[in-house]
């Protein structure tokens, strides 16, 4: 399937008048101790991809360079439940996607795979098996797939739970789907990684939300320590791709307008670099880099990391 002749135009104006890489001055940064569970693992559950390019992912990025925006979920299984992070595309994907804004429809496309919860099964694990969803945020590529997790408990930030309420276009398709299920919460444990509140999910350290308000108004990044001590930040759509982090580079303009607060993304890149910086082996996972995703442990994996 060919790109978007839209998408290309406008990725290479974009990349004409792109800006230079956000500065992130050296920083001192309060690493946690990774609290390695016995029996925690991360799997992949990619459930379809949005046909895009660099240049419409970050500033610098060119056109030329084409890119599959990987769209699922996360599963992390504790000895004491098992999560999915983001339920990435359901059967309904066509509709769902009307709900989109018409920059996204007329500069990509997208292609369908197998929803998280026909994967899920096929391993194994019914969808009763789940504790709960947790979203990164309520964007409409992150909740579609929650059309086939009716009574399973979703989590989200308070403020996040607003936002779906509210009435704002962005989350249109989580009003759509019903929000029956969902359950708000707050930031109820001290700091971390920097981040001023967090909230430890399993009370030993494995598992722990921070907010990062800014793609949207209830937004979080999840840090993840499996077994092996590897450490992972899901950092949902603060970046769309590797490089937001890494360069580190805000999202082009007119893509920003997806953002709720532009600036508070800004200051997240540049803090998610420090991060980086100073923890070499944490694996930083955009939602929708590819490249990235196919790097983890994927559902079914006989080698999962643990």
């Amino acid at each position: 399937m060919t790109r978007s002749i839209v998408g290309l135009a406008l990725a290479a104006l974009l990349a004409a008048c792109s800006s230079k890489p956000l500065e992130a001055p050296p920083a001192t940064v309060s690493v946690p101790p990774a609290a390695a569970v016995s029996g925690v693992t991360l799997q992949a559950i990619p459930t379809g991809t949005i046909l895009s390019n660099a240049g419409l992912a970050y500033e610098g990025g060119k056109g030329s360079d084409q890119r599959d925006f990987v769209v699922g979920a996360i599963l992390v299984t504790h000895p004491k439940g098992r999560l999915l992070f983001d339920a990435g595309f359901g059967r309904s994907l066509d509709e769902h996607a009307k709900t989109t804004p018409l920059l996204l429809r007329l500069t990509s496309r997208r292609q369908a795979g197998t929803p998280a919860a026909e994967q899920l099964a096929r391993a194994g694990i019914a969808t009763s098996d789940l504790t709960a969803v947790v979203l990164t945020h309520a964007h409409w590529d992150h909740v579609s797939g929650l059309e086939h997790f009716k009574g399973v408990p979703v989590w989200l930030p308070r403020s996040e739970m607003a936002f779906v309420q509210g009435g704002e276009r962005h989350s249109r398709l989580a009003r759509q789907l019903g929000t029956a299920d969902y359950q708000p919460y707050d930031f109820t444990d001290g700091p971390y990684f920097g981040f001023p509140a967090s909230r430890d999910l399993f009370g030993d350290g494995s598992v722990v939300l921070v907010p990062a308000f800014g793609h949207t108004p209830g937004s979080i990044i999840a840090f993840v320590t499996v077994g092996s001590g590897q450490r992972y930040a899901l950092i949902g759509d603060t970046a769309w791709q590797s490089e937001g982090v890494d360069l580190p580079a805000q999202k082009p303009w007119p893509a920003r307008s997806v953002d709720a607060d532009a600036a508070a993304v800004r200051a997240l890149l540049v803090r998610l670099h420090q991060i980086k910086r100073a923890s070499p082996g944490l694996v930083v996972v955009p939602a929708h880099d590819a490249r990235v995703w196919k790097r983890l442990p994927q559902l079914g994996d006989q080698g999962a990391v643990r």
